[in-house]
């Protein structure tokens, strides 16, 4: 059993993540600056900030898996980068795994690029995409004593598209997910399993990888 501290997760990816390590008999802590609407049972949750780094840092103790599921959104806009940079320097040189949920736009459109986000991205979601490739270029960069993964959703992906848990998913590397259709899409259940799945196999380290159908 594993003890897993999932930051942002009372968020949508959070909150699956969450569910699905409980489900597996992990021990999981959700950290979150406001109390959870829906609390998923068997988990513990503490309230605090990850701007403010001494107020969480006891849950950092003794955990496999730090996954940060945060945001860029309301008064996080502007701030998940430094806050991933200090949680990226506070474990470094531990045994603690930190995982990083981006978004899909970072993804590769094919094997050596370009990238999604280049290809006519919708401007309302530029700034939320370009906090995940600037998160994962934060890791590319980072010392060497840090073992993290980095995580790519499918296209579709989000509240409004909810879907079932299958149980499925396939992991594309670095390059997008898509159907024989040409869809890309993964449930926020499927996209939980692929992230603990990740944090149980450990197949990658230092490097990122794309989920989706």
């Amino acid at each position: 059993m594993a003890r897993i501290v999932v930051l942002g997760g009372t968020g949508y990816a959070g909150r699956h993540i969450v569910s699905e390590a409980v489900t597996r008999g992990h021990g999981v802590i959700a950290v979150s600056r406001s109390e959870p609407k829906d609390p998923v049972a068997g988990a513990a949750y503490v309230q605090g900030s990850v701007l403010d780094i001494d107020s969480i840092a006891a849950t950092f103790e003794g955990a496999d898996a730090v996954v940060s599921a945060l945001s860029p959104r309301g008064d996080m806009e502007n701030s998940v980068l430094e806050a991933l940079g200090t949680i990226a320097e506070r474990l470094t040189g531990t045994e603690t795994r930190l995982g990083v949920i981006g978004g899909a736009g970072g993804s590769l459109i094919a094997p050596g690029g370009p990238r999604l986000f280049d290809q006519g991205f919708p401007e309302e979601y530029k700034h939320e995409a370009q906090v995940g490739i600037d998160s994962l270029a934060l890791l590319e960069g980072s010392d060497a004593g840090l073992d993290w993964f980095f995580v790519h959703p499918a296209e579709v992906f989000g509240p409004w598209a909810e879907g079932e848990r299958t149980g499925k998913y396939r992991d594309g590397g670095d390059v997008i997910v898509r159907d024989a259709d040409g869809k890309s899409t993964i449930s926020g259940a499927d996209f939980a399993i692929a992230v603990v799945d990740e944090i149980e196999q450990g197949n990658h380290h230092r490097e990122r990888f794309t989920v989706g159908y």
